[in-house]
């Protein structure tokens, strides 16, 4: 056995003790507690697998319903002049810890936010009610249909020159170059993207916990973590957690059964498209990108001026692991006694599917390309990996360690379990500043941790570019 396969053996069984560690103490309690049935069949269950689907449902309808529209704007507009900026900024959601952009979202529609200031100033008596599932919608769709235009524009980005051009030669109106032409590459992608975001919202636990708005807008990964932390009933967790697992391990089977592998988005969309479209079609393009940019935007313009007021005056779901190893925790030292450890491990399994999908593609063809001359060649072990691997893994490498850290700075999983005054990160930090309505420090503390999540995604963006070859 090689070493490399030895190291992938050692790493795959890491996973699984820790992953068990989680599971099995569920399991433990689950039989040991109530009669399973009757928890599952109570109207407290129902009622929050039923808000848990129906804020998925229609979070995953509206970000895709509009992130349709604005992939096909794009790929009309190839040559707008901020088309490469705007797909960049789209790429900022999927990196900034949700609390920032919750933070954002309520400094521009909350109820003294910007919207709603400005509803007040032309004289309209009606507010814009954040909290609850009007809030809850706005987050996703903020965080979740910049991810769905991608992986959309992405698909109609392959559709064959060929096809752009015969479609201008036969003369299509634009409904029948949607029917004929982008369609059929729409809906190769589709099921995919609406799979995905669906188990993204679903999973959700930021979002809820920070705009829920009271127990009619709770979802199973909140309820979970207020069984063991309020209500401090395991049981009740332990259950709740099997369900939660249960939901999202079925929407990742069917995701890997629908196959959809496109970039979700690293793509900046340079493929021109042949043809001509009417002043007016391409008005309506422009102004649904500059709505679509505006949306994005704001809430992250928002975050920087609050934060630079502030410091004037002065991006398996981790809940239900940090559930399990709660419970496990319980028969010896107590949860705090392995606060940090469970942080580490948890977001690095919560990062690892990502680095693995980020550095596999690179790693399988340069396996492809170059094993059978090593292997002839004798080069093994660490003089392998310094010379031949590592100067082709490095660039992914780099691109899925930032993508890792971001993801970590900001996550607000597991913490919110094992966090206590003598260990905080800053996600924990910023939500207990906005619990006691300390606006000024939460805005201080958003700006550094958004900055900072920012800077690694723009490094990931950078990393993501091919690297220039030098012409003889």
């Amino acid at each position: 056995m090689t070493g490399a396969a030895s190291g992938g053996i050692a790493v795959v069984a890491v996973v699984a003790a820790l992953t068990a560690a989680a599971f099995v103490p569920l399991i433990g309690h689950a039989r040991a507690g109530a009669p399973l049935l009757d928890f599952l069949t109570a109207p407290y269950t129902l009622r929050i697998t039923r808000f848990t689907l129906l804020q998925a449902g229609l979070s995953t309808l509206l970000s895709v319903g509009f992130a349709i529209p604005l992939a096909r704007a794009l790929a009309h507009q190839p040559q707008f002049m901020l088309r490469g900026t705007l797909l960049r900024l789209m790429a900022l959601p999927l990196g900034l810890p949700a609390l920032v952009g919750v933070l954002g979202i309520v400094e521009v529609f909350g109820q003294r936010g910007w919207v709603n200031g400005l509803l007040a100033a032309i004289g309209l008596d009606s507010r814009l009610e954040i909290y609850g599932l009007t809030g809850i919608l706005l987050a996703h769709v903020f965080f979740n249909m910049p991810l769905a235009a991608r992986m959309v524009l992405s698909g109609l980005e392959a559709i064959p020159y060929e096809s752009e051009r015969l479609s201008a030669q036969l003369g299509f109106t634009p409904a029948q170059h949607w029917r004929h032409v982008e369609w059929p590459a729409v809906r190769q992608v589709l099921p995919g993207t609406l799979l995905l975001v669906f188990m993204l919202c679903a999973a959700s636990f930021t979002i809820v916990l920070t705009l829920g708005g009271g127990p009619s807008a709770t979802t199973l990964e909140v309820a979970i973590y207020q069984a063991l932390r309020f209500d401090f009933d395991p049981g009740q967790a332990v259950v709740l957690a099997l369900l939660q697992l249960l939901l999202c391990a079925s929407c990742y089977l069917l995701l890997g059964r629908l196959g959809t592998d496109i970039d979700p988005g690293m793509t900046l969309g340079a493929r021109a498209r042949p043809g001509s479209r009417g002043s007016g079609r391409r008005t309506g393009d422009w102004l649904l990108i500059a709505m679509a940019g505006a949306f994005i935007a704001l809430p992250l313009v928002a975050i920087v001026i609050s934060g630079l007021v502030a410091g004037l005056t002065l991006a398996m779901p981790p809940i239900v692991l940090g559930a399990g190893w709660f419970v496990l925790a319980l028969g010896f030292e107590g949860p705090f006694s392995i606060a940090p450890a469970a942080v580490v491990a948890g977001n690095a399994l919560l990062a690892l599917p990502f680095a693995v999908r980020i550095i596999e593609p690179a790693m399988l063809g340069h396996a492809q390309a170059y094993d059978r001359l090593v292997l002839s060649l004798g080069i093994k072990g660490l003089t392998r990996f310094r010379l031949i691997d590592w100067p082709v893994l490095g660039r992914p490498a780099g691109l899925a360690a930032a993508l890792a850290m971001a993801m970590s700075l900001g996550d607000l999983g597991i913490i919110t379990l094992f966090g206590s005054e003598d260990f905080l990160t800053l996600p924990y930090l910023l939500l207990q500043r906005m619990g006691t309505y300390r606006t000024t420090d939460a805005a201080g503390l958003a700006l550094i941790l958004g900055g900072l999540c920012l800077s690694l995604i723009w490094t990931a963006e950078w990393m993501a570019r091919p690297a220039r070859r030098s012409t003889p």
